[in-house]
């Protein structure tokens, strides 16, 4: 490492890098969206490739994010992480030079497996780099920000490459970014003590199948693929409760806060999706704008940029409990502004309160989940992280579209009409999952007799 940072800066620029890091993965997804049709014309696609190509990489992230976990618990954080990156770059170089659909598809899938490597392994870093309680709060209520950052930033540049230069650009500019990440995390990311325990492959393997199932046959519409996926993910859960030393420790997701954390990740991943999926729609179809001024439109989440710094000094001050359950509320009052659609009036009002509540909401789930993890299980705690967020928009975006068709085929006027009020169907039915979120985490998060005694305890100096 350089010799002339001190610790404190050389920590500030290691997590810079981890946090460039993660918020080109979650870019990376959303940079191929806009510039779909230039895709579809050069390379001769129907809808089923289309829709394959769309989903491939978030169906490789969402599917090897455990086994990511597991690898960097055994290999190594910081090696997994400049490894998954390293992908990611040369799959991202791979798909903007492909000649055919073949190599795309296959870049595609690439990209999902680097960045499974690289999330969870940066998250275990960022707890590495952060000993200190306060700080590594303060750490994870910004880290809980970039995923939203990177789908902005995604949307954004997704719109400008559409408008100004070829589909190429989507995938070269990560392959740029990774190489970037790779260069100074080489320099500046320190070293990791390893695990000694065999990795659990046929967890791995089950884990990875079942997730892939389930997002593939929910996208897909493919039922019995779905219910393939669910029995896979079963007779993993089985196999994690009897092996010694399992892929995922059961206790991560027993314990009563985290899970509830994980719930808020889920739940706000999803909504996040569909947000950007439907108002995108609505955007284009309904109100006739270009790829470009729709990408414009999203500016409000740029919010999110600054809850991080926010969302910690709330933490500090609140406590985790109140933000989370502040979060949600909000979510549920955005989600029921963008819901009236159909008017358009209060639309912008649901663009600039979302990213607050998700920025709360995220900040909020993402020190909880982590919180109290020993460091041999950071990895696999950060899968679990990023697993919920990848998995929540796979899920939620396939019901909330069903939902949407389903209120449009029920509108007698049919057309734009038909589709608006569909979207803003499936925008409202969002609020009560939001409330029934805050009221889970209300419970889950109340202080036990224990806990109030041990802090009249300490009011009183005994």
């Amino acid at each position: 490492m350089p010799s002339f940072l001190t610790d404190r800066s050389r920590n500030a620029a290691a997590f810079a890098v981890l946090g460039g890091a993660q918020v080109t993965l979650v870019a990376a997804i959303a940079l191929l969206t806009v510039p779909l049709p230039a895709i579809q014309r050069q390379f001769g696609l129907d809808q089923g490739e289309l829709a394959l190509l769309t989903s491939a990489y978030g169906l490789s992230f969402g599917g090897l994010l455990l086994l990511g976990g597991g690898l960097a618990g055994r290999w190594g954080a910081r090696e997994v992480f400049l490894g998954g990156t390293a992908l990611l770059a040369l799959a991202s170089a791979a798909g903007g030079l492909a000649g055919d659909h073949a190599v795309l598809l296959a870049a595609r899938f690439a990209q999902g497996a680097g960045a499974a490597m690289a999330a969870p392994a940066a998250l275990a870093l960022v707890t590495r780099l952060r000993p200190d309680a306060g700080e590594r709060e303060r750490a994870l209520a910004v880290w809980g920000t970039l995923s939203v950052t990177g789908a902005v930033a995604g949307s954004l540049l997704s719109g400008l490459v559409a408008a100004v230069a070829s589909w190429r650009w989507s995938f070269l500019l990560p392959a740029v970014a990774g190489v970037a990440v790779v260069a100074a995390g080489v320099v500046l990311l320190p070293p990791v003590p390893r695990t000694t325990a065999r990795l659990d492959v046929p967890g791995a393997l089950l884990a990875t199948a079942g997730l892939v199932a389930i997002a593939y046959g929910l996208l897909e519409g493919a039922t019995a693929v779905a219910v393939t996926g669910l029995l896979l993910t079963a007779g993993f859960v089985v196999l994690q409760a009897r092996t010694t030393r399992p892929l995922l420790p059961l206790g991560l997701v027993a314990h009563r806060r985290r899970g509830a954390a994980l719930l808020v990740v889920f739940v706000t991943a999803a909504a996040s999706a569909a947000v950007t999926f439907l108002l995108s729609l609505y955007l284009q179809q309904g109100r006739g704008l270009s790829p470009i001024s729709t990408s414009l439109a999203f500016l409000p989440f740029l919010l999110v940029v600054v809850m991080g710094p926010v969302s910690g000094r709330l933490l500090r001050r609140f406590g985790v409990r109140r933000v989370l359950v502040a979060g949600l509320v909000l979510a549920a009052v955005s989600m029921a502004l963008l819901g009236d659609v159909a008017t358009g009036g209060s639309v912008l009002a649901g663009l600039l309160v979302f990213p607050v509540a998700s920025g709360l909401a995220f900040s909020g789930a993402t020190v909880a989940a982590l919180d109290g993890v020993p460091g041999e299980d950071a990895g696999a705690a950060g899968g679990l992280v990023n697993t919920a967020m990848e998995v929540g928009p796979t899920v939620g975006l396939a019901v909330l579209v069903a939902l949407a068709t389903a209120r449009a085929d029920h509108v007698a006027a049919g057309g734009v009409r038909a589709m608006t009020e569909g979207y803003g169907f499936a925008l409202t039915a969002m609020v009560p999952v939001f409330l029934l979120a805050a009221a889970t985490v209300a419970v889950a998060f109340a202080p036990t007799a224990v806990t109030r005694t041990h802090s009249l305890r300490t009011r009183s100096g005994r």
